[in-house]
């Protein structure tokens, strides 16, 4: 109510009948949200917003493959495991030509030995400050690349940490993140099992007439894990960590907010595991 009085008042003093309305129009996206949620929509910058998209994607683009690859060399050098994670990243990307080139310039500028990740990440913080969902997904993006061979190594850690610090997300919750990316990690690789197994009930019933059901037994604990929920969570915890995350990784407003489009599929598919996990925890009530 009193952001569109305000509003209103100062919209009309300095732009008269035009400046009212816009101020009306102001106060009112205002009023109707909390204002941490205002600035993580973006505040007023989005009434603004132009090619400078164009410049906030492409700076994802460069930092989040240059900081998998600093990760990726964690250890010294890069395994066979972070290479391939790399490449499957650009190939559901649908990453091709000189697109494909420059993400692959970008992770190996993360590999070489004058590679500042501090300056990198602080660079990209001052860009997308007050998107937090944004902030978020790139911190999730690197643990998945830390994260592809199933194993979090010593090394891989201490850069998570350092890069979620640089963004600053606490501690708190840096280890939810983490937590919920390794029940997401356990879910995929059981639906990749499914499908396998899938696979190979379908050729057995062809060889020998006898069908074979596959298991896709997902339990409660994995479904409430991949939601960041615990054991005790009610009905109610579910249905708020559910519409939270999905609000989180929702892929129109992130593209909006800077993500590339090309990047999508990560937030497409992170909305789909939410959304398995929630009709799961649905049906199981």
């Amino acid at each position: 109510m009193w952001g569109k009085i305000l509003g209103f008042c100062f919209g009309f003093m300095f732009g008269k009948i035009f400046g009212a309305i816009l101020g009306l129009y102001l106060g009112h996206m205002f009023d109707k949200s909390l204002k941490k949620d205002f600035e993580q929509a973006g505040g007023f910058s989005n009434l603004f917003k132009g090619d400078d998209v164009n410049e906030r994607q492409a700076l994802f683009f460069s930092s989040c493959f240059a900081v998998m690859g600093h990760i990726a060399k964690s250890n010294g050098r890069i395994s066979e495991t972070h290479i391939k994670a790399a490449t499957l990243f650009m190939d559901e990307m649908g990453l091709k030509g000189e697109e494909r080139r420059e993400a692959q310039q970008a992770f190996q500028s993360g590999k070489d030995s004058d590679f500042s990740l501090k300056d990198t990440v602080y660079d990209f913080k001052e860009r997308f400050a007050k998107r937090y969902d944004l902030l978020q997904l790139f911190l999730e993006i690197q643990i998945q690349m830390a994260f592809s061979d199933g194993v979090l190594a010593a090394q891989e850690k201490q850069l998570l940490q350092e890069v979620s610090k640089q963004l600053g997300v606490s501690k708190a919750h840096f280890a939810f993140v983490l937590k919920r990316y390794q029940a997401e990690f356990n879910f995929r690789q059981q639906q990749q099992r499914f499908r396998q197994q899938q696979s190979q009930s379908s050729s057995y019933r062809e060889g020998s007439g006898h069908h074979v059901p596959p298991s896709n037994d997902m339990n409660r604990s994995q479904a409430l894990a991949l939601l960041g929920l615990n054991k005790d969570a009610s009905q109610r915890d579910i249905k708020v960590a559910y519409r939270k995350l999905m609000a989180q990784h929702h892929p129109d407003k992130l593209v909006s907010q800077g993500l590339p489009k090309h990047m999508m599929e990560v937030a497409v598919k992170k909305s789909q595991d939410i959304q398995a996990a929630y009709e799961y925890l649905k049906k199981a009530a």
